[in-house]
């Protein structure tokens, strides 16, 4: 027996076959479009998202597998807009990059909105959350809006709009995972509020019903899904969905996934703790029939997507993989800086106008102290968010468990091991993502019957030890000095 996961990432889709012993079977994947209209703007054509669903499905179901369930994971905050009907986009998808919205955030902030809306959801007013996106999009775009005030559009996170296209548009559903991530949910009732949709200009009417991380939500429809009638049974966050996937059940158990951005994640058990030290609280899941398990997250924006800057937009190399030989092949950054806020700043300045840099650069500086100098700044990011987040529990982390694309690189992880002064741990499925909705899909159809049994196929790879010496002093010196390069790119915004 065997599950299907469809990972529906920022730069592509991912899709695993995993058997019973949580081994990945088969796997396929498809990059996608990356569209920016504009400075600070990213969007995505959600139909160019479903093309790559079905072409990574296919490819990993191409040995022949035959899944017993589906499961969705999903780049969170982005925002789509469909037809109910013929399911067809009438705009780009918003992605969680985007900015368009930060003078719309600073408008609220200002009307001193940002107290109780945080209280509520556990979130900031930043231009990453969604409903400040749906906001922009009904102040900006009228005629668009027009439709989803008459009910003919359907609004959603990316989980919401492959939910409807897998099931030939018989549902409009999302998870509490998803829903957490709106600014349109509220921690307390579990449910949207209706106060917030009215702040933010969303018909409550237009959104999806929220229902259990692992619930069977309808069947796919083969003529539209390679001919697959499968139980749709999991929709997850991708970010939540690696915690599971990592299989962080225990309160203070933790993460970090390297992907387009990184994402810090702690499980904080049932009861939802204030958000403090720049992070945010989010749902972590809810099982049905279960309390809500809750997390503390530290969002960083860009790391993943740093590496595929160099490759795409300076050609400093051929492709991502090569980063590793060539940040290898120098012993340090040769005092090189690299800020990549090349989409504002997340956790925890959380400054949407910050813009990246390069600071330190003398006539010897070559592409492989700028590309040492990419790796320092993913490690530089990670260790600021466990740092806020033994600030925020008063319980310092004591190991950090890694996954994700970047987590296969080995000079990464020892670099992450050396800025936190901790081992750094890598399991032999790195692509937890995926894995997460696996087990949340299988949970809900009887392939496995609890969490015991997933945490049982959780295997280490490899684990990463800080340098014995000299690291302390210079792992200091060196995030002093990266500490001075943000505050530096967040003066020239200002």
């Amino acid at each position: 027996m065997t599950v299907l996961a469809i990972d529906a990432g920022t730069t592509g889709v991912t899709a695993i076959v995993l058997d019973t012993d949580g081994r990945v079977a088969a796997r396929g994947y498809r990059e996608f479009p990356q569209l920016f209209p504009r400075s600070g703007w990213v969007e995505h054509d959600p139909e160019q998202i479903w093309d790559a669903v079905r072409a990574a499905s296919a490819e990993a179901l191409a040995a022949g597998h035959r899944p017993s369930c589906v499961g969705i994971t999903n780049q969170r905050e982005t925002v789509a807009l469909w037809d109910r009907q013929t399911l067809a986009a009438p705009r780009p998808a918003i992605v969680w990059q985007d900015r368009r919205s930060a003078d719309l955030c600073e408008r609220l902030r200002a009307a001193g909105h940002e107290p109780a809306i945080t209280a509520r959801t556990g979130l900031r007013l930043d231009p990453y959350f969604s409903a400040t996106k749906l906001a922009w999009l009904a102040a900006e775009e009228p005629q668009t809006w027009a439709g989803v005030r008459a009910g003919r559009t359907a609004v959603g996170t990316v989980d919401s709009y492959l939910a409807a296209r897998l099931t030939g548009g018989r549902v409009h559903v999302t998870d509490p995972s998803n829903a957490s991530r709106t600014l349109l949910y509220d921690l307390a009732t579990g449910d949207w509020a209706e106060d917030l949709c009215e702040l933010f200009d969303v018909p409550r009417a237009a959104l999806p019903e929220i229902v259990a991380s692992n619930a069977v939500i309808g069947r796919t429809d083969p003529d539209a899904f390679l001919g697959l009638d499968l139980p749709v049974a999991a929709l997850v966050g991708d970010q939540q969905s690696a915690l599971f996937g990592q299989a962080c059940f225990t309160p203070g158990s933790s993460k970090c996934t390297y992907g387009t951005g990184s994402f810090v994640l702690a499980n904080a058990g049932t009861t939802a703790p204030a958000p403090e030290a720049g992070l945010i609280t989010t749902v972590g899941w809810r099982l049905d029939g279960q309390p809500t398990t809750y997390a503390l997250e530290g969002s960083i924006f860009v790391t993943g997507a740093a590496v595929q800057w160099l490759r795409d937009g300076l050609g400093v190399i051929p492709a991502a993989a090569e980063i590793e030989p060539l940040a290898a092949s120098v012993p340090d950054s040769g005092g090189v800086v690299f800020v990549p806020a090349l989409t504002g700043l997340g956790a925890p300045d959380w400054d949407p106008y910050a813009r990246g840099a390069v600071f330190g650069l003398t006539r010897g500086s070559t592409r492989a102290h700028v590309a040492r100098a990419t790796l320092d700044a993913i490690a530089f990011q990670v260790r600021d968010v466990t740092d806020a987040m033994a600030r925020c529990t008063g319980r310092p982390l004591t190991s950090l468990t890694v996954d994700g694309g970047a987590a296969v690189n080995n000079l990464l992880c020892q670099l992450q091991a050396d800025q936190l002064g901790l081992p750094v741990r890598r399991p032999t499925v790195t692509d937890t993502t995926a894995l997460g909705a696996a087990y949340l899909a299988g949970l809900a159809t009887g392939v496995w019957a609890d969490l015991g049994e997933i945490t049982d196929r959780w295997h280490l790879d490899r684990e990463f030890a800080p340098a014995a010496t000299g690291v302390g002093d210079d792992r200091d010196a060196t995030h002093v000095r990266w500490r001075r390069a943000v505050t530096a790119v967040r003066e020239w915004a200002a």
